[in-house]
């Protein structure tokens, strides 16, 4: 039996965890929050620190909350989909904010000049975009669909969800009841889910094909509960529709820009499509673009940011590393009547180099504004592009989906290429995760008078 104790917890890390000590080791427990005596129990011990998790909360925080979700919780089995259900909404808002600032500062030695007002939207039915994972586990009675245990790569027994749209939520069960009736119930280890107004699509990772019986129980399945199914037997790019005739169009609106971007199912876009409206407002209006200035746009995708740029640039170039999404991008810009203005092109951005910048700003003629939007490791080369460049953009915007890269690729443009963080501030893309997505402006300190950017958006 693991050995339990008693601990005064006085902080949160950035995962979540509560933060005590005991016999001069620090401990991080899962599901305790500051100010709390808890019980807890020990999960793993190294020479400088232990792991533990909450068995008993002995003296509550004011900012507890009863969880949302049956599923959620440090039992066994419990759901990982979720980590902060027990924080009351707020209350993680400015953990993530202070997760921020203390990446900024331990990583990067930063300190941003203003703080942005954070980006917030709906707490509750908010992830157009999941991946749950599929299992036949005979001793839990057959199939199961969902999320992944917390802290584990068992999948956990779902039956109701609160991030889910509540229409995709209701499919856990028939979804599990689908796929135990089909003969490759063993060899079908994922859904991806896509959500876009009232088009749901399901793409079904499939490791052999099914057979007759399997796709008239699929296709009875999409009618009766009005999705469109899409299968995958390798990469993302074989995913296809099981039947053509009843393609739903997924489309993420950007109405304050008049964009509208059509996207695949297998698509990166943003899980939380009323957070990301919001998002790219804030990133436009930061960066402020005038009617005659020329853009960078690096990690363009499909243009999430590239094309409402362009309605307010002169032009815009992005830069992306994916072939096929560059492709779509332009055929987006020409959809939207923005071709003329927004281009696009294939770039190794993680291999970004001086010559690449001259290149881009020979075809601009000249780059006047930046916006930087990587994935979690971050854009270190074009970091240190734009810290060298003799003639440096009049500001750049950074959205990140990791604060420890971003800390560390606005260090170098601070400390090595003279820039200013002028502002920072969080996105709650993911309520009730410990994921923080943030934004940063940052200027050249060559204008002592430079506007500061607004604390909101």
């Amino acid at each position: 039996m693991s050995e339990t104790f008693v601990l005064e917890v006085d902080s949160l890390d950035l995962e979540g965890r509560g933060v005590a000590r005991r016999e001069g080791k620090v401990v991080f427990v899962e599901g305790a929050l500051p100010r709390e005596r808890v019980r807890a129990e020990r999960l793993r011990a190294k020479p400088s620190y232990e792991t533990a998790r909450t068995v008993a909360v002995l003296r509550a925080s004011s900012q507890r909350v009863a969880p949302r979700c049956p599923h959620f919780g440090l039992h066994a089995g419990a759901c990982g989909g979720c980590s902060m259900q027990h924080v009351e909404a707020r209350v993680q808002v400015a953990i993530k904010q202070r997760a921020l600032e203390d990446s900024l500062w331990h990583i990067g030695k930063l300190r941003a000049e203003g703080i942005l007002r954070p980006i917030v939207g709906p707490a509750w039915h908010y992830r157009q975009r999941a991946r749950l994972a599929v299992r036949d586990v005979e001793k839990k009675g057959g199939v199961l669909v969902g999320f992944h245990e917390r802290a584990s790569s068992y999948v956990a027994d779902m039956r109701e969800c609160h991030v889910l749209p509540e229409r995709v939520a209701a499919l856990l069960v028939p979804l599990r009841e689908l796929v135990g009736a089909l003969t490759l119930r063993k060899r079908l280890p994922q859904i991806e889910l896509a959500v876009a107004g009232d088009a749901v699509v399901l793409v079904l990772r499939v490791l052999q094909p099914p057979t007759k019986e399997d796709l008239k129980r699929l296709r009875r399945f999409a009618e009766t509960y009005a999705v469109a199914l899409w299968l995958q037997p390798g990469g993302p790019e074989t995913a296809r529709p099981m039947d053509a005739a009843t393609v739903p169009a997924l489309r993420l609106d950007l109405p304050e820009f008049g964009v509208v971007l059509s996207f695949a199912p297998t698509d990166f876009t943003q899980v939380n499509h009323r957070i990301n409206e919001v998002l790219v407002r804030c990133a436009v209006r930061l960066l402020a673009p005038g009617p005659g200035d020329r853009v960078l746009d690096f990690f363009s995708g499909l243009g999430n940011f590239t094309l409402p740029l362009a309605t307010r640039a002169e032009r815009v170039l992005g830069i992306e590393g994916s072939p096929g999404l560059v492709q779509r991008a332009r055929a987006a810009a020409a959809d939207n009547r923005l071709a003329a203005r927004a281009d696009f092109e294939v770039g190794d951005l993680f291999a970004w180099t001086a010559d690449d910048w001259r290149r881009c700003e020979a075809k601009l003629e000249r780059i006047d504004r930046v916006l930087i939007d990587p994935p979690r490791e971050g854009a270190l080369a074009v970091a240190r592009t734009l810290a060298a460049v003799e003639r440096k953009p009049l500001r750049a915007v950074y959205v990140s989906c990791n604060p420890a890269t971003l800390a560390r690729d606005c260090a170098v443009l601070v400390h090595e290429g003279g820039w200013k963080l002028r502002a920072a501030g969080v996105v709650n893309m993911f309520p009730h995760t410990a994921h923080v997505e943030s934004i940063a402006v940052l200027e050249p300190d060559s204008d002592g008078n430079a506007r500061r950017p607004a604390s909101a958006c």
